[in-house]
């Protein structure tokens, strides 16, 4: 059997890795700053982290959520804590298409409505209704598309209040800073009154935090950049260093009921374990502050780069903008430079998601190596 081919490779087998280094199958170190499109929060490999899922694979992996799991309990407390939405409820799944899945379908059930308002560029997934909330046509499959969604531009509230205004609306899903669409954000403006809009039209307002969660955009969520308060959080892809887990937090207004939300390895023994060690090593490490300190070098350092046009995003979800395609760019970086960065929609831009470990030093290697490799491209 082959593997179903659907991912473009580069030649590159890692076989190890430690912090923020990789090591490939032929000895070579990679310095990773794009984490597996964010995924790695606290360093691979970390130490407390291997600890805790080793023991608890010794004890007990996997168990349905028809029994008791403390662990689920632990995590919700230590995650309430972390984000200070400690009024919060969590529905533990596996993906942050899975949390924006559930999102949406409690909104659905919690207002007896349809159709959603997304952004546009904005990326929620590959499942049914997480798909089609997001703008690439090119992924989303006839199926997908028979869902009721109304694409709109950023910044632009008063476009969102003519469609709220038609009373069909269940939910407003937006990213705070978009990830595949290119670093993108809407204005702290814009969020307040995006908030005050939904509650005045009884919408159900979602913040995918999927990729900018978990300390990423220098606070532990990024809408909390804008004073808001979303009534659904989802996360995803820092929340468990590599392990599978995702979470919708779900504001108080929502009522629970037997049946209505569920998953098979959503919440299992291992994903806790895995998504308490990250939040117990974020809060041992600071790695928040940590990520604020180098986010803030980066911005100043970059500058001697002039090929840059700009620098979007915030916290360490970074985006570098030329006025050209990055592709043969990026792909010198990575082949020759030993460094990994991501791509997005934006063909002009550099995505830059490192761990939340990464220190200034780490940055001063990207920005030579980037020096370098403009210079050998105009040759």
């Amino acid at each position: 059997m082959n593997l179903f081919d659907v991912y473009p490779l580069y030649p590159i087998t890692p076989v190890k890795a430690v912090d923020c280094t990789i090591y490939d199958d032929k000895g070579i170190e990679y310095l990773d700053l794009y984490s597996g499109h964010g995924v790695i929060s606290i360093g691979h490999t970390q130490p407390d982290y291997v600890a805790k899922v080793k023991e608890q694979l010794d004890n007990l992996s996997f168990y349905s959520n028809a029994i008791q799991n403390p662990l689920q309990v632990e995590l919700a407390e230590k995650l309430g804590k972390a984000s200070g939405l400690t009024d919060f409820s969590l529905f533990l799944c596996s993906s942050g298409a899975e949390a924006n899945e559930n999102a949406l379908k409690l909104a659905s059930f919690h207002t007896n409505k349809s159709r959603v308002i997304a952004f546009d560029n904005s990326f929620h997934g590959r499942t049914s209704a997480a798909v089609a909330v997001t703008d690439n046509k090119k992924i989303v499959a006839p199926l997908n598309a028979q869902q009721e969604v109304t694409f709109l531009p950023l910044n632009q509230i008063d476009l969102v209040e003519t469609e709220l205004k038609k009373g069909d609306v269940c939910a407003v899903i937006i990213e705070p800073i978009q990830g595949v669409g290119g670093l993108d954000q809407g204005t702290t403006e814009f969020f307040q009154a995006l908030e005050k809009a939904c509650k005045a039209n009884e919408v159900v307002l979602i913040l995918d935090e999927v990729q900018s969660g978990y300390g990423r955009s220098g606070k532990f969520f990024a809408h909390q950049h804008h004073g808001i308060n979303p009534d659904i959080v989802t996360t995803a892809k820092g929340m468990g260093n590599g392990f599978p887990i995702g979470g919708v937090l779900i504001s108080p207004k929502f009522k629970a009921s037997y049946g209505l939300l569920g998953t098979t390895f959503g919440g299992s023994h291992l994903a806790c374990a895995a998504g308490i060690a990250v939040l117990d090593v974020m809060e041992k490490q600071n790695l928040i502050a940590n990520t604020n300190k180098v986010s803030e070098y980066f911005f100043e350092a970059i500058k001697v780069i002039p090929e840059i046009i700009k620098v979007k995003g915030r916290g360490l979800m970074l985006g570098v903008e030329f006025d050209f395609d990055v592709s043969a760019l990026r792909k010198k970086m990575i082949i020759e430079k030993y460094i990994f960065t991501g791509g997005a929609n934006n063909k002009n831009l550099l995505r830059i998601l490192p761990p939340l470990t990464i220190t200034t030093a780490a940055i001063d290697t990207f920005i030579v190596a980037l020096q370098e490799s403009l210079a050998e491209l105009k040759q």
